[in-house]
């Protein structure tokens, strides 16, 4: 999946089928979670669909047919063809679609989508928010809002009043032409009259807005909440925003690129309260409306200008400033070689090795302190080396170690990362000068929100395949940052699943799977990150292979403490957790969270994977007991 444009970044929402019996897409999201295609205004009958579907089978055959048995049918325009390269495709933005590779260009072709507007996708733009089509998805902040967070639209807005409006307040309703926010119904009313409508919401503390619309009769919505916000010329009725009468509402906004800009929107208001209100829609829907089109108008214009205007500086500039341009707008380049060896004084300071490589400290010319990985056993062609790795530096997470740049030349592979100065993990955890339990609860919790951005939220799902104390790095605010996640993605490329196996993992933290030809999941860096949890908490390894003199020659020091303490917590010990955390700490941890930690290391290390929790879910738990002292 690939960067989103610039109304922010989706999480990819998921193609189902199971719970309604017909394929859908359903956005589910922190705060909501809900289904935009089909149109969910209408049932399935409604939308040419079945819900009557027990074998639930689809089929896309190489003539370019695709057909369901919920009815769901389309085809390729250059459907018959057989010697067509077509791809069915669930897109970063939210929108499935049929794609034909063209022979002569070399590009894929867009042959068929399920929604043709995108503000259509749940989810484009936060809550409070509206997104227009212009034609890309461009979102705004409604009068008496702003954006809650500038550069990132996932926020949405948040009014700059106080959202709570008592029914004794004196409001004004704002009208908002040809947009209406999808669900969060408080009431529903049809064949009544605007007055009524606006009273329903008067009378109603949480009433945020009421819809109205005309489309053969009247029909009146009140909402609660202001979700999944648009804008279409062709939308039947329009949204009244309810707002303190004493609020300015002398600006729009809308977004250009992450740039916020505001016009004049001089519109005449509707008054309202229990007592009060009159109305005047005419003048007011076309001053909004004429405004909005010209302050988008005007962003299409500053867009294109600028664009000429970067077009022509860079032709007139010295290479020097044009490599420093690219340098600030994206961090992530390419290195020569000769650079990356003059950096690390012909990789002098080995700084650790790996079954991938051998990391080297290095300094660039801008003065940056790097850890410079050279790759061994890498074969794949510059072409798609380099695609793997511009996918893998455009993730960023504050618990991933950042990739800065990568080099392809030859043979020569080598990617650069940030520097971390407190080093790895195992460093600090296994020698004398163990950490604090602060630290160590900030260990558990940053490296299981790492891994949740890699399995559900980065652009690309990534099992990291290798995860332990050695490949968790620390910060100077011992913020863990977890290193090595993308190598099990470019080791994969070009080879089979035996020799994946074969090149990723450690003994001691690799799940069952690895050795019972299962299929690789997820769930495996589940397993690795709970036998690294217990060892946080208990501070010595746990992941020995095999204790040799013990009765039990196949326990392994794991299977072992997972035994005991299970043994201790069915027996009823009420000290169990005493026994268990590092002895070094002199009892100074936080008892509730070294119970949850335990207690989630053993669910992730369960021999059954389906038994496992996802790391959302270990996110979430651990989480909760955060802010205990």
């Amino acid at each position: 999946m690939l960067m989103a444009p610039s109304y922010g970044r989706l999480t990819p929402p998921p193609l189902m089928l199971e719970e309604q019996s017909f394929w859908t897409l359903i956005y589910d999201g922190p705060d909501i979670s809900s289904i935009y295609w089909p149109n969910p205004d209408f049932n399935p009958f409604g939308n040419g669909r079945t819900n009557y579907n027990s074998s639930r089978t689809a089929v896309f055959d190489e003539m370019g047919h695709f057909i369901s048995s919920d009815l769901l049918q389309f085809s390729a325009p250059d459907t018959g063809l057989l010697r067509i390269k077509r791809r069915l495709t669930m897109d970063h933005d939210g929108n499935l679609r049929l794609y034909s590779l063209n022979n002569e260009t070399g590009l894929w072709v867009i042959s068929w989508q399920a929604l043709s507007q995108l503000c259509n996708v749940h989810g484009i733009c936060g809550i409070n928010s509206i997104c227009v089509n212009t034609p890309d998805p461009k979102c705004s902040c409604p009068p008496g809002y702003e954006i809650t967070e500038p550069g990132n639209w996932n926020k949405g807005c948040k009014p700059m009043f106080n959202s709570t409006l008592s029914q004794s307040q004196q409001v004004k309703f704002v009208l908002l032409p040809h947009v209406d926010y999808w669900g969060f119904d408080l009431n529903y009313s049809d064949s009544t009259t605007f007055n009524s409508c606006m009273k329903l919401c008067l009378g109603d503390y949480r009433c945020k807005a009421f819809s109205y619309r005309l489309d053969g009769r009247a029909i009146c919505y009140t909402k609660g909440v202001l979700f999944n916000g648009y804008q279409s010329p062709s939308f039947p009725g329009n949204i009244y925003l309810r707002l303190p009468v004493s609020f300015e509402t002398s600006q729009l906004c809308i977004l250009n690129g992450t740039d916020l800009i505001c016009q004049s929107a001089e519109s005449e208001t509707t008054i309202g309260s229990p007592s009060m209100y009159n109305f005047n829609t005419k003048r007011t829907r076309w001053v909004y409306f004429y405004s909005f089109a010209s302050a988008i108008g005007l962003v299409e214009i500053l867009f294109v200008v600028s664009g000429w205007w970067f077009l022509f500086r860079k032709r007139g500039s010295p290479n020097l400033a044009e490599d420093g341009y690219h340098l600030v707008l994206s961090p992530f380049r390419r290195f020569t070689y000769t650079e990356l060896k003059k950096a690390t004084n012909n990789f002098k300071e080995e700084l650790g090795r790996g079954g991938s490589g051998a990391v080297y400290k290095g300094i660039l010319t801008d003065e940056r302190v790097v850890a410079v990985k050279r790759l061994e056993n890498m074969n794949q062609g510059e072409d798609v080396f380099w695609a793997e790795v511009s996918t893998i530096g455009k993730m960023n997470h504050m618990n991933l170690v950042r990739m800065w740049g990568f080099c392809s030349e030859g043979k020569h592979r080598l990617l650069v990362y940030e520097y971390m100065e407190y080093q790895s993990l195992d460093k600090h955890l296994f020698s004398p000068t163990f950490l604090e339990w602060k630290d160590r609860f900030k260990a558990a919790i940053g490296i299981a929100k790492g891994l949740a951005y890699l399995h559900h939220e980065c652009l690309e799902w990534v099992i990291h395949c290798d995860v332990k104390p050695g490949n968790i790095l620390l910060d100077s605010e011992f913020e863990p940052k977890i290193a090595d996640f993308g190598l099990a993605k470019l080791s994969q490329r070009g080879g089979n699943s035996s020799d994946f196996s074969q090149i990723r993992g450690t003994k001691g933290y690799m799940a069952p799977e690895w050795a019972t030809n299962l299929p690789i999941t997820a769930k495996v860096d589940v397993y690795s990150y709970g036998v690294v949890v217990l060892e946080i908490v208990k501070g010595i390894p746990l992941s020995n292979w095999v204790i040799e003199g013990r009765e039990e020659d196949d326990e392994s020091d794991l299977t072992r403490f997972v035994r005991v303490v299970k043994r201790k917590i069915q027996c009823g010990e009420t000290s169990w957790i005493e026994e268990v955390v590092d002895p070094r700490l002199n009892g100074q941890f936080n008892r509730s969270q070294a119970t949850t930690i335990v207690e989630l290391g053993m669910s992730c290390v369960e021999e059954d994977r389906n038994k496992r929790p996802t790391m959302d879910s270990a996110v979430q738990a651990l989480l909760e007991c955060l802010d205990e002292s």
